[in-house]
């Protein structure tokens, strides 16, 4: 019963909870998969853990629990090494053709072109690293795994030429799956044509800074990833020919701990120092100016 008489509608029920704020359940935030928004957090694939993604972004993709190291754009790659407004660009022209008549490689090319904003796998340029002028290769993942085609390797081949020229250091970040099968025996030919141009660099006794970052494999590593001056590598990237499946069903062994990381491979000889991304720029401007020295 109300004041002056009057009744309570049938409806009304007294509150169980007399406080002025009403404490929300579980249920009724929804399921978290729909309400979330996309592209705010990424999950770590090392330790599990839930990141924000312009905490990420900000340290360089790199994760703030555990230290993995995300795979990074060709972009954001040159952001956090070269000095603001130096990076040139070279050969962005340069275009894939079906040479082998590959059903579907046109069209896959375009529309990776189209979803990365690049031409091609790999992005090639002058920069200035800490004031050092050098002429740098940087492959994208995005781009059909950075796998090595004919584009890619005159790209890098033309990089190596022009750094000899110029009496420059070249730096080559290196991220692929290995060669382009669409392109069979063309994609094959190019480990010959970058090695070779590194060869006639090293005869200019110019130096070479390979850098490995992951997934270093197939015949980028057989050719150009291997033959640094100096090889860093960034921390747990895998590196690697085969994969690991193959190896073990090829060699009938269990494969030793740690197989194909770079930590593996700094132990074993083939990687000369492990850096960490937010280190990168200034061990880079370091190696230069010691391969400088008279």
């Amino acid at each position: 019963m109300l004041g002056n008489g009057r009744k309570r509608p049938a409806w009304w029920q007294a509150p169980t909870n007399m406080g002025i704020f009403t404490k929300r359940s579980i249920d009724n935030l929804g399921e978290k998969k729909k309400d979330m928004p996309e592209g705010l957090w990424t999950k770590c694939p090392s330790c599990g853990e839930s990141l924000f993604e312009q905490a990420l972004a900000k340290n360089l993709r790199v994760c703030t629990q555990c230290g993995y190291h995300f795979t990074i754009s060709s972009g954001e790659r040159i952001s956090s090494l070269v000095d603001e407004g130096s990076f040139e660009e070279m050969d962005l022209q340069i275009d894939s053709v079906d040479a082998l008549g590959f059903k579907g490689y046109v069209d896959k090319v375009r529309a990776y072109q189209g979803k990365t904003g690049l031409k091609e796998a790999v992005v090639t340029g002058r920069a200035n690293i800490e004031s050092i002028p050098v002429l740098l290769a940087i492959m994208d993942f995005r781009f059909l795994g950075a796998s090595m085609g004919s584009v890619v390797g005159e790209k890098i081949t033309r990089a190596i030429e022009t750094a000899t020229a110029e009496r420059k250091a070249v730096i080559v970040f290196s991220a692929s799956g290995g060669a382009r099968m669409h392109e069979g025996i063309l994609s094959l030919m190019q480990m010959a044509k970058t090695s070779g141009a590194l060869a006639r660099h090293a005869e200019a006794r110019l130096p070479y800074i390979s850098v490995l970052t992951h997934p270093t494999t197939g015949g980028v590593t057989a050719s150009f990833a291997t033959l640094g001056d100096i090889i860093i590598a960034e921390p747990k990237c895998m590196i690697g020919f085969a994969g690991p499946r193959v190896v073990k069903e090829t060699t009938h062994a269990d494969l030793p701990p740690g197989f194909q990381t770079a930590e593996f491979m700094m132990q074993h000889g083939l990687v000369d120092m492990i850096v960490e991304r937010k280190d990168m720029r200034a061990k880079l401007a370091a190696v230069l100016r010691y391969a400088s020295r008279p």
